[in-house]
């Protein structure tokens, strides 16, 4: 998915830095023409040698596309401390700590966008994903609440809630239950973050839109 988004926000003319932890990461940002880092979210070092490439080489930052890996799964009630705090960084605080070191440079430019790759599990909770179900949530609290401050200063944060999507194995049964009778594509998500962080969304801040073929039935 993350590699989509790099691809489309490319294609709309965007200079990119680009970070994972694997190999991947310097192919694609050669393909792209773009700067490569190989780092973690979970590290606020990694985090901020990302802001310090875009300083570096392109004197601004414009928009940030946070998106991460999953956070540990099992039992409710066996997943233990570490599971829940391994989650807790990969979720929220990497947003958190990428918010604290890129609204500055965004500050000091003409404004700039965050778009969270969230899940639909941050509106309908199910047992088989309990660390992301209970954290993303506060994932659209902070959303909310950056966007209370910055909003007025040109800076926006959505987040992006994606349903079952097809970089990942969907099993008959779960594709059933979606309206739209199939899986999301990594392309389809790709192009609703890259609306959130286009001048066509500038009056959308603090939202969690859902990119999910209508599997969510709450309202």
């Amino acid at each position: 998915m993350g590699a989509a988004c790099a691809r489309e926000l490319g294609r709309r003319g965007f200079r990119l830095v680009l970070m994972a932890r694997s190999t991947d990461v310097e192919t694609l940002a050669g393909e792209l023409g773009g700067v490569a880092v190989r780092g973690s979210v979970a590290e606020r070092e990694d985090l901020a040698r990302v802001v310090e490439a875009a300083r570096t080489r392109f004197g601004r930052l414009d928009a940030v596309v946070n998106n991460t890996g999953h956070a540990p799964k099992g039992d409710l009630l066996t997943l233990t401390d570490a599971d829940w705090l391994s989650g807790f960084d990969l979720l929220l605080l990497s947003v958190v700590r990428m918010a604290r070191l890129a609204t500055p440079l965004m500050l000091a430019g003409q404004g700039g966008a965050f778009v969270n790759i969230s899940s639909f599990a941050a509106v309908e909770p199910g047992l088989r994903h309990p660390v992301s179900a209970t954290l993303r949530p506060a994932l659209a609290n902070f959303a909310k609440l950056f966007s209370q401050q910055y909003a007025a200063k040109g800076i926006r944060m959505n987040n992006l809630l994606p349903g079952w999507i097809d970089t990942y194995p969907v099993d008959a049964e779960t594709l059933a239950r979606i309206p739209a009778g199939r899986a999301g594509t990594a392309e389809e998500v790709a192009r609703a973050a890259a609306f959130l962080v286009s001048s066509d969304a500038s009056y959308i801040t603090g939202e969690s839109l859902l990119v999910d073929g209508g599997l969510v039935r709450a309202v």
